[in-house]
């Protein structure tokens, strides 16, 4: 059987955090993939061509063959169970009850914290720039996004132990304030540092700083 020719959509800029957790799973997964880039500024994702292929005209999306996939998370689910542990490394963990809340992590930042993702942009993250102090509502976000991930974290130094996925899109939602300069516990600053230095996540930050 041919291997699947599997091509990632991405932003131009390569600036999206959703973009960069399937660019993140598929590559520790080690299989080998295209990258195509949607101009948002030029709306490309708008335009007729792009409706062919991702039916919510978002970034990203992941085509294998005819199947055409969009939003990270369902990528990111939908590679770990078409290139499964242990054939190929895992990406979410094996204990069931673990894995389920990886998954709830990951929903719980793609669908809360607007006031962190609207004051602090991933041009924070990806671009080097910076913001102004964060509003009453920013704090109050910050502060719930740091008492979580505290908990989660334990004495631990990934989420769960091993490595998973939903560590790097949890260590990106705490970079957008670490990294404008924000005041972060440090326990969460050594494990954003430690997430940042996977091999993955260098590859992207790579494509970000063209």
């Amino acid at each position: 059987m041919s291997e699947p020719k599997l091509t990632l959509y991405s932003d131009a800029n390569y600036y999206s955090p959703y973009v960069m957790s399937a660019f993140v799973a598929l590559t520790e997964k080690g299989i080998p993939f295209e990258i195509e880039t949607v101009d948002l500024a030029q709306a490309e994702n708008l335009k007729e061509n792009y409706s062919a292929i991702s039916t919510t005209r978002r970034v990203p999306t992941l085509s294998n063959g005819n199947f055409q996939l969009s939003e990270s998370s369902a990528i990111d689910e939908y590679i770990e169970e078409l290139f499964p542990a242990p054939t190929f490394p895992a990406i979410y963990p094996e204990n069931q009850e673990d894995r389920a809340k990886a998954r709830e992590i990951q929903a719980w930042l793609l669908s809360d914290l607007m006031p962190i993702r609207e004051e602090r942009s991933t041009e924070i993250v990806f671009g080097g720039q910076h913001r102004p102090p964060l509003t009453p509502a920013g704090e109050v976000a910050a502060a719930k996004l740091y008492d979580a991930a505290l908990r989660l974290l334990g004495e631990r130094n990934n989420l769960f132990g091993e490595w998973c996925i939903a560590d790097t899109d949890l260590a990106l939602m705490l970079n957008r304030l670490y990294l404008n300069g924000d005041k972060v516990p440090e326990k969460l600053v050594d494990y954003v540092q430690r997430q940042w230095d996977r091999d993955s996540v260098k590859e992207w930050l790579a494509l970000s700083a063209r």
